[in-house]
């Protein structure tokens, strides 16, 4: 049984929604979401990265930054910017980045539930950032930025949300990077009893995105009921705010690989010890060397692209970590060849994101700060979620979402 529950969410008033919803805090550094918030008193960026209002050089993790988040929060409540909704509500929140369109359901999850393994996880999470973001709830006493979860739908609860969604939105706008935006507010006790029933039939759901939020959210749960005698399990702080969509409308992109130097190789060293691992194929340019199936890769190197194949990936077919194409080009590449023996901590390798495509790994090489990029096919739906299922972890930088979620949409109150 997975609980969820409607909850008063503190919203924009519609003729502010774009000026306060922002980008994820995690997704910009201190610098770029200072540029981003210039001029507009309204973002949330105040409120979920507010360094930015604090002098430059600011320790980012000390007790004036999460006060001064606090203080932009209220700030925007006294002025009328934001106000919270006067009953209990679950929203549908829509997006869409050109063709592609995602409609999930925001709520509040049950911290317990988290603590139970009944909301799946696939990552380790750093101590450093879950004690940033558990400090920000506590001290904002609100959690502005949504964990991004997946559940695998039924038909009766989609068409629940399809005659939502034929009703008029609350809010519908474009973000300054193209995203659509749309959000519907569910108030009628039918079908509010309708989605919370729907959910209690499930045994589990899935973090796809927002590890460190969930964590937190979790902390700040422990930590506020050491302060509460008598709590009772249904007070606020024992939800955190997520937005949960079906499984079959996430898009998740490749998190490609490259490389500051060969380890010493020479390039011809390179290519006869991929050769005895890839059939490989030189390629005209970046549009033929996207991998278009699992464990196939496009390799960029002194100006040439080239399609890597795998010969063998029965080995580890079973397993659902070994069989990801990272791990796969993790233990037979990175570590063999390259020496990362730890992704997450080696300064020789970096990641980008498949939003920026091919063109970008092209362009970091032909710079002459990397050596060689590895583009990568897309991990998906069904591999994460085997991964979580096995109480398993992911490797590093396995999966990039898009579009993104914005802060600020709706804001869940923990007091």
């Amino acid at each position: 049984m997975v609980r969820i529950k409607p909850f008063k969410g503190l919203r924009p008033l519609p003729q502010h929604v774009q000026q306060v919803t922002a980008p994820p805090y995690d997704v910009l550094s201190s610098d770029e979401a200072r540029r981003m918030a210039d001029g507009n008193d309204m973002s949330m960026l105040h409120v979920s990265k507010p360094e930015i209002d604090l002098p430059s050089g600011t320790n980012i993790y000390s007790e004036e930054v999460y006060r001064k988040g606090a203080e932009n929060l209220e700030s925007l409540r006294r002025k009328g910017v934001l106000r919270q909704d006067e009953r209990s509500c679950y929203y549908l929140y829509r997006l869409q980045m050109g063709n592609h369109v995602q409609t999930g359901l925001v709520a509040a999850a049950s911290v317990d539930d988290y603590l139970a393994e009944r909301i799946k996880k696939h990552e380790f999470t750093r101590p450093d950032k879950e004690d940033d973001r558990t400090k920000h709830i506590l001290c904002s006493k609100s959690q502005s930025g949504p964990v991004f979860c997946i559940f695998r739908a039924d038909p009766a609860l989609m068409r629940t949300f399809d005659v939502v969604v034929g009703g008029k939105p609350e809010y519908d706008f474009e973000a300054s990077d193209g995203i659509r935006h749309t959000l519907w507010v569910i108030n009628d006790d039918r079908t509010i009893d309708t989605v919370t029933a729907a959910f209690a039939s499930y045994d589990r759901i899935f973090i796809a995105d927002g590890h460190h939020r969930s964590a937190a959210g979790a902390r700040a749960a422990l930590a506020l009921r050491e302060k509460t005698p008598g709590h009772n399990g249904n007070e606020e702080f024992n939800y955190f705010l997520t937005v949960i969509f079906p499984e079959e409308q996430l898009q998740i992109m490749a998190y490609n690989r490259v490389m500051k130097d060969l380890n010493g190789m020479s390039e011809a060293d390179l290519l006869e010890r991929l050769e005895s691992i890839f059939k490989i194929e030189a390629v005209r340019d970046l549009a033929y060397a996207e991998p278009k199936q699992p464990h196939s890769y496009g390799m960029y190197m002194s100006g040439k692209w080239r399609r890597l194949t795998a010969k063998d990936t029965s080995s580890y077919a079973d397993d659902p970590v070994e069989s990801l194409d990272v791990q796969f080009l993790q233990r037979n590449v990175l570590q063999p060849m390259f020496g990362i023996e730890n992704p997450r901590t080696d300064k020789r390798i970096d990641f980008v994101g498949g939003i920026r495509g091919l063109a970008e790994l092209q362009r970091l090489v032909d710079s002459g700060g990397f050596k060689v990029a590895f583009a990568l096919f897309p991990t998906t739906v069904e591999q994460l979620i085997r991964v979580a299922n096995a109480d398993k972890v992911m490797p590093p930088k396995s999966t990039w979402f898009e579009p993104k979620l914005r802060d600020g949409m709706v804001i869940h109150l923990i007091e």
